[in-house]
């Protein structure tokens, strides 16, 4: 029998992890190295890569911008050279525009789809043939629970139509890949604490609204998206792909 704890290990493997800077992608990092991955971060704030690495030995930092396409495949360059292999990538870099149709601007939009749809294909597709040849890998797209609902009353079509896009999109590559040994899914967080969500922090109509929409009338904390981060990317999860898990305490129940 195998061990149950041990499928959920990656000693020996090589994850990468987008918009690692802060929030969720810094503890998705933090965790994947906490099971024996060697971790390849990257964002544009190359000092708070520093510090993260810092933090884990034999981490490899790659500062670079997500809407750049040279910065994409510069990304995945450094990664397989310096680390010699690529097994788990996590797209987690994402932008939020919070604003009205009225005022949303083209670029806004632009940007938002080009960060948050764009760069997932975009690595995706720089990786699939490093893992096609090895016949494995697992690939997760930090998509959201707005990929799946509208968010107004707090005004974001930007990212509501980007994460969307990106939900079909995991089922579309997990049925293009799975036949070639490769895992495709997506993980959906509702509400936690992040640079995005800062606002909503300590403010009385946005406590307010998940009080009366969540299942859970909170948010969620940091480590409550660990387990499904771990099924996603280690074996435990061998027979899972084209899924979107949803983590958000029950709000897109209702």
């Amino acid at each position: 029998m195998l061990d149950p704890l041990q499928q959920f290990r990656l000693d020996g493997r090589v994850a990468v992890v987008t918009g690692a800077s802060s929030g969720l992608g810094a503890r998705f990092a933090r965790v994947l190295h906490a099971v024996g991955a060697t971790v390849v971060v990257t964002a544009r704030r190359a000092d708070r890569l520093s510090e993260l690495v810092d933090e884990l030995p034999g981490a490899i930092a790659v500062p670079a911008d997500m809407a750049e396409p040279a910065d994409r495949e510069r990304l995945i360059d450094e990664a397989l050279e310096r680390a010699g292999r690529i097994d788990v990538l996590v797209n987690n870099a994402g932008i939020s525009y919070t604003v009205g149709i009225e005022q949303e601007t083209l670029d806004e939009f632009e940007l938002a789809m080009t960060v948050n749809t764009t760069a997932v294909w975009h690595l995706t597709k720089l990786c699939v043939p490093h893992m096609v040849e090895r016949g494995s890998g697992s690939i997760v797209n930090v998509a959201s629970m707005l990929g799946h609902v509208g968010s107004a009353p707090i005004k974001q079509a930007n990212y509501c139509a980007s994460k969307g896009a990106v939900v079909n999109m995991t089922r579309e590559l997990a049925l293009q890949l799975a036949r070639k040994g490769l895992r495709v899914n997506a993980l959906c967080p509702g509400y936690f604490p992040s640079e995005m969500t800062a606002p909503m922090l300590g403010d009385e109509g946005s406590e307010r609204y998940i009080a009366t929409y969540g299942g859970f009338p909170r948010m969620g904390d940091d480590h409550e998206l660990d387990g499904a981060l771990l099924l996603l990317a280690t074996d435990a999860g061998s027979y899972i792909t084209g899924h979107s898990l949803l983590v958000d305490g029950g709000f897109t129940a209702r």
